[in-house]
């Protein structure tokens, strides 16, 4: 049932989304004014009428909605990213992931679906202005049970004692390295993400020092073609999400 305080994603005939906190207030959208309180203690599915008699469907969100309307810093790590770095990784819930350079907060929120409750993502974040924009974007998806956020350099070394996964959206990542050998788990991933051939040809220069560590580096990309389909006819898109980052995965010996 929708609990007063808990958001709803509001979908209108055009497919227009509209992600609200549901209180005894009016919301006003093109299609009419609609007064939120009414939705409390119907069920996710249930209908709303605009003053104009436009209907809404009222969705329980997920991450991804969350996610497409939260406000935005830094460019976020796309969901196809997130998607394999989980899949690979074999992030699992109840595990501990150490992330660093959370940005907008979009993969960390990713990280803490995977890991559920009973798991821990613990997130470092340099830039002030980014750890603001981070923290209240992991409220507004409500994992702050589950993420601890710290506005702190990882290139400094990692507070924490273990680690089942370190997944990183750094710049440099090679830095890392020295503090993930004490910290990772045997069997644990590292994994870099980074957006340039050069980086990872930096990066894979400084492994060469820690090899006895890791087991063969595997290095992918992630594209998205979207389909067209018609009654006659299905064939791509003429656009698709092409090349947004190299990602490294490395395991612990």
């Amino acid at each position: 049932m929708i609990e007063e305080g808990s958001r709803v994603l509001l979908v209108d005939k055009r497919g227009k989304r509209y992600l609200v906190k549901v209180e005894d207030r009016e919301f006003h959208t093109d299609l009419g004014i609609l007064r939120l309180g009414e939705l409390i203690g119907k069920p996710y599915g249930s209908r709303i009428e605009s003053h104009k008699g436009e209907t809404f469907v009222a969705l329980k969100p997920d991450i991804n909605d969350i996610i497409a309307k939260m406000k935005r810093g830094p460019q976020i790590v796309h969901p196809k990213d997130a998607g394999i770095i989980i899949a690979y990784a074999g992030i699992s819930p109840g595990d501990t992931v150490i992330e660093a350079g959370a940005g907008s907060g979009a993969l960390t929120i990713f990280l803490a679906n995977a890991v559920g409750p009973e798991g821990r993502v613990i997130s470092y974040e340099v830039r002030r202005d980014f750890y603001e924009i981070a923290k209240r974007n992991i409220e507004l998806a409500g994992f702050s049970d589950r993420v601890v956020l710290k506005n702190r350099s990882i290139y400094d070394g990692i507070e924490e004692e273990t680690a089942d996964h370190i997944v990183l959206d750094l710049p440099q990542p090679e830095n890392v390295l020295p503090h993930a050998v004490d910290v990772l788990r045997p069997g644990g991933y590292f994994v870099a993400y980074t957006p340039c051939m050069n980086q990872v040809h930096r990066f894979f220069r400084a492994l060469e020092e820690y090899r006895e560590h890791f087991m063969r580096p595997r290095v992918v990309e992630v594209l998205v073609r979207e389909q067209e389909v018609k009654r006659d006819c299905m064939r791509p898109k003429t656009t698709m999400l092409a090349h947004t980052g190299y990602i490294t995965f490395l395991r612990k010996l």
